[in-house]
């Protein structure tokens, strides 16, 4: 099962009053296993950086000043996630942005369903502790020491690993393992091993001396109709 792990960074809260999205990080999983590989792009608000936000991710308004628009880049973010279920650390959100963005550039947007909410998973798992993606990486013994800013790649990387220890650890990509015996012996024994005869043959184990004795043994003790003499 492929799904998508996945974190935003915007110019505020609140896209209906006119905050926008500026980064997006997704991280591809199969059967609960990162693959590798991954999508992360800059993008420009068309707008300015808020101080309280540029003090969350340090995304300034300059340094995306020449960064490519949603519109332009929406066709390669919807090609990499496909129809894949997105892990979301409170999900809400991350999708309010992300079909905003989608309505704008004319493109149909997610459906609240595809959302896997790590957040309510970590609320429902720990109720009354502390939930944040910070949070979370301190009870499970990640390490987020690169974290001094908020960024939507390396959050969703964290987020990717935080996902795996609240399904219970990286054990559900044991099945993969399984599978592939599976399939390996079914494949033994649809095309049992087939004897070949060597390019070389081994070289004898026996000396001059003992070859000899050998034959003399049968010349002398078997006689002529002797099984040996007919290979």
């Amino acid at each position: 099962m492929r799904e998508i792990v996945l974190d935003t960074e915007t110019t505020g809260f609140a896209p209906e009053t006119g905050d926008r999205l500026v980064e997006i990080g997704c991280i591809e999983l199969f059967n609960h296993m990162p693959t590798g590989k991954s999508y992360h792009q800059y993008v420009n608000p068309e707008r300015d950086m808020p101080d309280s936000a540029f003090r969350v991710h340090g995304l300034s308004e300059e340094f995306l000043s020449d960064k490519p628009k949603f519109a332009e880049i929406c066709g390669k973010f919807i090609d990499f996630i496909e129809d894949a279920p997105l892990v979301i650390h409170n999900a809400e959100f991350d999708m309010k942005f992300l079909n905003a963005e989608l309505g704008r550039a004319e493109q149909t947007k997610l459906l609240p369903e595809r959302a896997i909410d790590t957040l309510l998973m970590a609320r429902k798992k720990f109720p009354g502790a502390a939930n944040s993606l910070d949070a979370l990486c301190r009870r499970y013994e990640i390490d987020n020491s690169n974290r001094d800013l908020h960024g939507a790649l390396i959050d969703a990387d964290l987020l990717a690993r935080v996902y795996l220890e609240l399904i219970g650890g990286r054990q559900p990509g044991l099945h993969l393992d399984a599978v592939e015996k599976i399939v390996a012996d079914e494949e033994r024994l649809a095309n049992p091993i087939t004897r070949r005869q060597r390019p070389t043959p081994l070289p004898s184990q026996l000396s001059s001396d003992e070859a000899q004795a050998h034959k003399a043994f049968i010349e002398e003790e078997l006689g002529e109709n002797a099984l040996w003499r007919q290979t």
